[in-house]
């Protein structure tokens, strides 16, 4: 494969790896969750359920709109959703007394933003790449969608030990220089049509 070709993969590996990262991260960190926030097993698990409905809700209705305004002009703004719910979940455990609830609705935004990332890069690596090179493309995605849901609960136990609502702070970090990767290095073909 060319250079041009393993940069734009690059970016796309990005994409799916971040997402996978959305709810596997924060399970290894829950038992601290749960003794800091004082909450129970079942709140501290509606903080996965805030992030996965949303994010089945809204799958379908981000591929409909990357099929009607083109793949980036959802990725990209999603990759942004996604990081800021991240930031002010790690914001509002860090300055507020009791913030589970904001910590909650940004991991609802998080879900939203999650639904426009890695099924529309999927669809995106399909209309980029053809033949031979599709498969091996495909094939590089879901390796990085693989290597998140291995890494994820390893990177949020580590990252954990900084303080409990760091993970948060990841997914902000981490969705502004994948956005920035797939903006300056990604071209969506022309439409067909």
């Amino acid at each position: 494969m060319k250079k041009q070709t393993m940069l734009r993969l690059a970016a796309l590996s990005g994409v799916p790896f971040l997402m996978v990262l959305g709810n596997s991260m924060l399970i290894p960190v829950f038992p601290k969750m749960q003794s800091i926030l004082h909450i129970t097993q079942m709140k501290a698990g509606l903080l996965i359920t805030a992030f996965s409905i949303p994010a089945g809700i809204t799958i379908p209705f981000a591929g409909f709109l990357s099929d009607r305004v083109g793949r980036l002009k959802i990725i990209i703004p999603a990759l942004i959703v996604y990081g800021a719910g991240g930031l002010i979940a790690g914001t509002a455990a860090f300055l507020m007394k009791q913030p589970y609830y904001v910590i909650l609705g940004a991991r609802i935004l998080q879900g939203i933003g999650a639904a426009g990332t890695a099924p529309v890069a999927m669809a995106l690596v399909g209309d980029i790449f053809k033949s031979k090179e599709r498969t091996k493309a495909l094939g590089i995605i879901e390796a990085a969608n693989g290597l998140g849901k291995v890494a994820s609960p390893i990177l949020g136990s580590l990252i954990a030990l900084i303080i409990w609502y760091a993970p948060f702070f990841v997914y902000g970090v981490l969705s502004i220089p994948i956005a920035l990767a797939v903006y300056f290095v990604v071209k969506e073909p022309e439409a067909k049509g």
